[in-house]
């Protein structure tokens, strides 16, 4: 990296010429052809005791939707996917299949060389979204409600079966769109083509949900107004903070949370406009990391380095992803830990002093040497961080800052319910939270339907008032969408 004697700042946007955004942007695997799905389908084995199926957190019967498309059914087979994964089309680009269904492929063990389970995943899922079929009918409605914090992944999987189930749902989301991680997380070239408000719109045409942005928990509704003005409430909010690196000048331009960063990205009619730094350091080991990363090398930097405190069997990243990086020309450094940051006479970040690690009887300690990087920007994807004050405030017991729920998906309080990031023990991945969106809605289904009325007219309330019982100022007016399938 480059000297930081001036303390000069290289950061800008249109490193690439005009036309190559689209090009380095594009799908990172792109969908099979008719013919790739026949031949890819052929090469499974149908085993009766599958272990891909029981690697697949949602359970989705993979031998028998492969065997749908070898029989050039791919509606039926999108409608075995969808039937235990409402997300299966994001699942698809997104999940690891590398670490989950792929890894226990009995070709994978014998030749290293798995069905490729996810393109076809995607195959018959993009097959079905694309003839506009929603393959679910709703019931007879109940006339019960649940309420929804957060339309991200555990969040739509639930307000979807509560719906087919016939119960009204009405989701209240923090940001301005729904999709939460599949529309502001997820790498762009993992998600083209605004594939994730294609797949909104879509579970959305089962009817019976309504979602209400820019409304978030503790600010604008609290859990004990859902609580009295509905029958039952989910919690699928995920992890709205981010962990610091503890250093002084943290504050400062140039040290940037990455999952901020990514979300600017993927809510960008333009990339050339992201401003990127000649010299990049991300801080981190996981899937965040590797996201911003890359991204960023894709954008134009020319030096991006991830530095993480352990070794590489310790990172969260699956090989997969470390590989791709690396592709990419991404450099990762392992056993460096961040000491300080080096702020130029504007107070910008322009280096950051790292320590080298080691590991001794299980414990992380510094080894005494240290290194100084050049980096014009610093990304900090170290972790997220659950909204703890508001929990507890309801009195929901957590565990390591995160929601204690039963196996159905139970908090401690009756009534509510918690799925996704949010809870504790989760595998933090798309797919796991739609699995416990699933479970909480089957088990609030059958809650429900031994449970009195709700409390009449306390929805339109909740829409007038804010957390501490104030009305809401007029600018703060929700708007109501409801999709009636």
């Amino acid at each position: 990296m480059g000297p930081m004697d001036s303390g000069i700042r290289d950061v800008r946007a249109e490193r690439l010429a005009s036309g190559a955004y689209a090009d380095v942007f594009s799908d990172l695997h792109p969908p099979l052809s008719r013919h790739e799905a026949f031949v890819e389908s052929d090469r499974c084995y149908f085993c009766y005791d599958a272990p891909c199926m029981n690697a697949c957190p949602t359970g989705i019967d993979i031998p028998l939707f492969i065997r749908e498309i070898a029989a050039d059914n791919p509606t039926g087979s999108a409608k075995t996917i969808l039937s235990e994964n409402i997300l299966g089309g994001m699942c698809a680009r997104v999940c690891p299949t590398e670490t989950l269904c792929e890894q226990a492929c009995v070709r994978e063990a014998a030749e290293g060389k798995p069905v490729k389970i996810g393109l076809l995943q995607r195959y018959a899922t993009d097959h079905l979204m694309a003839n506009g079929q929603h393959p679910f009918d709703r019931a007879e409605p109940t006339g019960k409600s649940v309420a929804i914090v957060g339309a991200g992944p555990a969040g739509l999987s639930a307000a979807h079966r509560l719906a087919m189930r016939g119960h009204d749902v009405t989701i209240f989301e923090a940001r301005p769109k729904a999709g939460g991680l599949n529309e502001y997380g997820i790498a762009a070239y993992k998600s083209v083509a605004d594939f994730a408000q294609k797949e909104l719109d879509f579970v959305l045409d089962i009817g019976g949900i309504t979602i209400h942005n820019d409304k978030a928990l503790g600010r604008d509704i609290s859990l004990d107004a859902l609580k009295t003005g509905f029958d039952a409430v989910f919690l699928g909010m995920g992890l709205p903070g981010v962990n610091e690196l503890g250093l002084d000048g943290e504050d400062a331009a140039g040290c940037i949370d990455a999952v901020d960063f990514i979300s600017v990205l993927r809510q960008s009619d333009d990339l050339s406009q992201i401003a990127v730094g000649r010299d990049v350091v991300v801080i981190g080991g996981g899937m965040t990391a590797i996201d911003v990363a890359v991204q960023t090398k894709l954008l134009g930097a020319e030096n991006v380095i991830i530095a993480y405190r352990r070794g590489p069997e310790h990172m969260n990243a699956s090989d997969f992803e470390q590989e791709l990086a690396l592709k990419n020309g991404v450099i990762i450094r392992h056993w460096l830990q961040p000491r300080a940051l080096t702020r130029n006479d504007r107070g910008e970040v322009c280096g950051i002093t790292l320590d080298y690690t080691n590991m001794a009887d299980g414990r992380l300690s510094p080894s005494g040497e240290s290194i100084t990087l050049a980096s014009d920007q610093v990304f900090k994807a170290i972790g997220q961080t659950p909204a703890e004050a508001v929990l507890t405030g309801a009195g929901i017991a957590l565990s390591r800052g995160r929601v204690s729920v039963d196996d159905e998906g139970r908090t401690s309080v009756p009534g509510i319910w918690a799925g996704g990031d949010c809870v504790a023990g989760g595998q933090d991945l798309t797919v796991a939270a739609v699995q416990d969106g699933k479970i909480a809605a089957e088990s609030i289904h059958r809650t429900l339907m031994q449970q009195p009325e709700k409390v009449s007219g306390f929805v339109e309330a909740v829409m007038t008032t804010s957390a501490d019982g104030t009305p809401l100022p007029e600018h703060r007016t929700i708007h109501t969408i409801q999709v009636v399938g």
